[in-house]
């Protein structure tokens, strides 16, 4: 064979891979285009052979097509088959161990058909080597039979083992990706050297390799041999003259080290070691850090992220719930970055879902067995020199911004943006997990490009300055009310629809809870606006941002109204009365103090003298305090959760007041006063119901429901009042209806005196509805009213 003599060859590729290899053959000189799932044909000579197996860095193989044919039976097949030049490419002593694949075709047994092509290759290889016997104890060269709707194609492998095998990783990760499809993942993303990039879970390195041979311009299979190098078929030195060619185009390390991060260190000592075996210098081609997921950042502009994170297919043993946590982070992380790009592979198909936004792109691939997604979400393009641009607002439309990135049909479009970006400094193969935050937005800057993740639109930047304008005109209002003793109030209670915050002063501490409200912001985007509203909070209050605890609120949905959300326990002392409270401002949407009855509290402590007190749902146990402040001769105070009568203790605690004359007891409100010892003249003269609308722990055996619960409540409770006992009866339902018939068949008279119990501090004078119920006499009578504060 001549050396010059054009063959007809194919780069054999992964599923979705097809047009990454097309343009890689495009850019090393050659007409490319996919003919099948898999294939991407193209004509070269002998050189051809060598320089596509030494450069292509997304194709699993490169073969010689011998010859294609139809054939619509068994004879067809031997007949054609037996035509072709096989001695060309077959030497006597060669092995030829023939593989075959059917689809769509009327020859359906494979191992048929591998045997007909076999016995065809053998006959045509006895005549043209005038032979008797063929012994096949030299070299390989591979035969493929491929059937695609009667059409076969015969070609041999000129690659032998497959071309992601590039040597320098052997010994290999969990879970870890094949070669080829890494170096299709960074040709996909468009990243361009010279810029940032990055991989936060790169375990053994492999992406991150992958991209640094890419930007130095290393050749993946120099470092390893191909089956046809040993084929007399292909001239020797065009193997040579391939590999020195590829030597000479080396370039030197980049200004900027590419990051692989895993928390991992086994995977990073392997990653390490691959690194080396690949030709590259650890720390000035890859830096390698040891760091959580959690800690992301880096300190250049314009990059790229490529990963593979976890998605428990192939690992085993993880947690669902620990799986969506982390996808669901994942977000909130990255729009640390803001002027990134990033690309995500994963066979977590409800990516999308778990982010909270669509992706700019996404394509279909196969790791290992496992369907995946490659999802793209493109940051701003960089800006053109000399323009100034901020970042951080906005949403990128799907194709809008993004690195250089290959289409389906092969061709560019200009997508993610930088030019090159100040250098992540090199060190060593382990350097530390401390860098430097990406910068503040540039004050003054002529423009605003939308981040991949997170950001603010110029409308939610107006809304946030009308709620800061609100809330200061808030403050200003209530001022002086710390001088008159009451330093826990209301101050913010979604004034600016927009900004549906409710804002509580505890001290010099601020607890704000987000209520559910419509937007079209993304998860990260949501983040930002409320780390922006809690900024707006602490400098308009003139408090640290440390002081400030905005907590998210959704509606129950059969949860308790009591639901933890974290476990950090940072707790104060409040004051409110002359008393003192201990106020949780971290673990739950309730701090322990209801501040919209801090004048109901009063009314209970100016009537409790003497009396026997009741208070059921107690929660933290405010009321029982303040009944015992009064003077009341005893307290009892039922709630379901030891969390919150330990927490009434302490409170009775703080205030000195903790004796046997008070009494915590655990249980069910509803079981309780069921079982509870029925005495003549009653149990109790006052008592106190504040009860949740909704309750379904598993320690009951019904569910609570203000609704209809109140009224067997108030029939159980009947019995243990005494004559001329006081009632408060108060709930947070707006839709809420006493009961009157019930109330005036059990000898109570009623009013509703919620005009005088919410604070002047709570615009929303539905917070609450507060009955004061008493047995016999008149229920508005005088006592205990208290003063109204503010």
């Amino acid at each position: 064979m001549s050396a010059d003599e054009k063959l007809e060859l194919i780069a054999a590729t992964a599923f979705g891979v097809e047009a990454v290899a097309a343009r890689e053959l495009t850019d090393l000189g050659f007409q490319a285009k996919a003919e099948s799932t898999g294939r991407v044909v193209f004509a070269g000579d002998q050189a051809a052979v060598a320089k596509a197996n030494l450069w292509l860095r997304s194709a699993d193989r490169v073969l010689v097509r011998v010859g294609g044919f139809d054939a619509p039976d068994f004879d067809a097949l031997y007949e054609r088959t037996m035509e072709l030049p096989w001695e060309r490419w077959i030497p006597r002593e060669f092995a030829f161990p023939v593989s075959g694949r059917s689809v769509k075709s009327q020859l359906t047994s494979v191992p048929a058909v591998q045997r007909t092509v076999k016995k065809a290759i053998v006959q045509r290889l006895l005549r043209a080597h005038h032979t008797r016997a063929l012994p096949e104890s030299g070299p390989e060269v591979a035969v493929e039979i491929s059937l695609l709707e009667n059409r076969a194609s015969l070609t041999v492998d000129t690659s032998g083992v497959g071309l992601h095998k590039r040597g320098y990783r052997p010994e290999v990760g969990p879970a870890a990706m094949k070669e080829t499809l890494a170096a299709a993942l960074v040709l996909l993303s468009g990243w361009k050297a010279g810029r940032p990039f990055l991989d936060p879970f790169c375990g053994t390195g492999t992406i991150a390799v992958e991209a640094a041979l890419w930007a130095r311009n290393m050749a993946p299979g120099l470092g390893r041999l191909f089956a046809a190098e040993q084929w007399p078929a292909i001239d020797e030195r065009v193997w040579r003259e391939a590999r020195q060619a590829a030597q000479d185009v080396i370039k030197p390390s980049p200004a900027v080290a590419l990051v692989g991060a895993d928390i991992d260190v086994a995977s990073l000592g392997l990653a390490h070691d691959a690194i080396k075996r690949a030709g590259l210098v650890p720390g000035a081609d890859v830096r390698l850090i040891n760091r959580p997921f959690e800690k992301t950042e880096e300190s250049g502009q314009y990059g790229s992220v490529v990963t593979n994170p976890p998605y428990g297919v192939r690992l085993g043993g993880q947690d669902a719930a620990e799986l969506d946590g982390l996808y669901r982070q994942m977000p909130l992380v990255l729009r640390r970055l803001p002027t990134w790009s990033f690309h995500i592979i994963t066979g977590r198909l409800d990516l999308e879902r778990l982010f909270g936004q669509e992706a700019s792109r996404r394509r279909k691939l196969y790791n290992a067995q496992i369907q995946c997604t490659y999802f793209s979400f493109f940051g701003p393009r960089p800006p053109r020199e000399g323009v100034a641009v901020a970042v951080g607002a906005g949403v990128a439309e799907a194709g809008e911004g993004g690195d250089e990135a290959v289409t389906d049909a092969g061709t560019a479009v200009d997508a993610t943006g930088a030019e090159a970006a100040s250098a992540a400094e090199a060190g060593g193969a382990f350097a530390s997990a401390e860098v430097p935050a990406v910068g503040a937005t540039p004050a003054g800057a002529p423009a605003v490009a939308p981040a991949a993740f997170g950001g603010l639109s110029e409308r939610d930047r107006g809304h946030l300055d009308q709620f800061a304008k609100c809330l200061a005109n808030n403050a200003r209002h209530l001022r002086k009310w710390p001088s008159r003793g009451i330093t826990c109030y209301r101050i913010y209670d979604r004034d600016v629809a927009d900004v549906p915050l409710i804002i509580d002063r505890y001290e010099d501490r601020v607890h704000a809870v987000e209520y559910e409200r419509p937007h079209e912001r993304t998860f990260a985007q949501h983040t930002d606006f409320l780390e922006a509203a809690g900024r707006a909070i602490a400098e308009v209050l003139g408090i640290p941002a440390e002081h400030v605890y905005l907590k998210p609120k959704r509606r129950q949905r059969g949860l308790s109204q009591h639901e933890r959300l974290s476990e950090r326990g940072e707790t104060i002392i409040a004051h409110e009365g002359g008393l003192k409270f201990e106020v949780n401002l971290t673990d739950y949407v309730d701090t322990g103090l209801f501040l919209d009855h801090r004048q109901t509290r009063e009314m209970v402590r100016a009537l409790a003298a003497g009396k026997r007190m009741l208070n059921l749902f107690c929660y933290t146990g405010s009321f029982s305090v303040y009944a015992a402040a009064g003077g009341a001769k005893s307290t009892t105070s039922v709630d379901l959760s030891n969390t919150y009568l330990d927490w009434a203790e302490r409170n009775f605690t703080l205030n000195k007041l903790w004796s046997d004359r008070q009494t915590l007891v655990r249980g069910d409100v509803m079981a309780y006063l069921a079982e509870h010892e029925r005495v003549p003249g009653g149990s109790y003269d006052l008592v106190v119901v504040d009860p949740p609308t909704f309750s379904n722990s598993k320690s009951t055996e019904e569910d609570w429901e203000v609704a209809a619960g109140h009224v067997k409540l108030l029939r159980l409770l009947r019995p243990l009042l005494s004559d001329g006992a006081v009632v408060w009866f108060s709930n947070n339902y707006r839709r809420f209806k006493l009961d009157e018939a019930v109330v005036a068949e059990l000898g109570l008279r009623a009013q509703e005196i919620s005009h005088r119990t919410v604070p002047a501090d709570f615009r929303n004078k539905r917070i609450h509805r507060c009955w004061r119920m008493v047995v016999g006499g008149a229920a508005g009578g005088a006592g205990g009213e208290g003063p109204a504060a503010g």
